[in-house]
């Protein structure tokens, strides 16, 4: 076995694989309003509050305005047990995303640049929110 990573040729096309995905945060305010900004350059933006009832959390829902499939909770944070990343039309948006997300408060993990060690046309720019979770936005070629 290798320690490499070995590139896949082909990937799913956006959101066809995963359904949605729900995010723990501290403070949901901070999140939602961090979150507005920093997807923004990406479409995809807050479009809906749910009202959690019989133990069902209330939740707070991100998407392209076709479906909702970025959801954030209220509670405790555990940033080192989930890494997100965001399909970008292309390398200005990566761009966009990480000017956006710096300006909303995000930490610096990784600059755009190309990513050749996971794929020869992978171009991505990883931040932290505010509770601490690596996310990113990628374009493939």
């Amino acid at each position: 076995m290798t320690d490499q990573i070995q590139p896949i040729v082909e990937y799913p096309k956006r959101n066809e694989m995963l359904d949605h995905a729900i995010l723990t945060v501290s403070n949901i305010e901070v999140s939602v309003a961090f979150y507005e900004a920093a997807l923004k350059p990406l479409s995809i933006k807050f479009l809906a509050p749910y009202k959690g009832s019989d133990g069902h959390p209330d939740l707070w829902g991100f998407g392209t305005g076709k479906n909702i499939f970025f959801w954030l909770k209220h509670g405790k944070p555990h940033p080192e047990a989930i890494h997100l990343g965001f399909v970008a039309e292309s390398n200005d948006v990566v761009d966009a995303f990480y000017k956006a997300s710096i300006a909303a408060g995000a930490k610096e993990n990784i600059s755009p640049r190309a990513r050749i060690e996971y794929y020869p046309g992978y171009y991505a720019a990883d931040v932290f929110d505010p509770d601490g979770y690596s996310f990113e936005a990628v374009h493939k070629n």
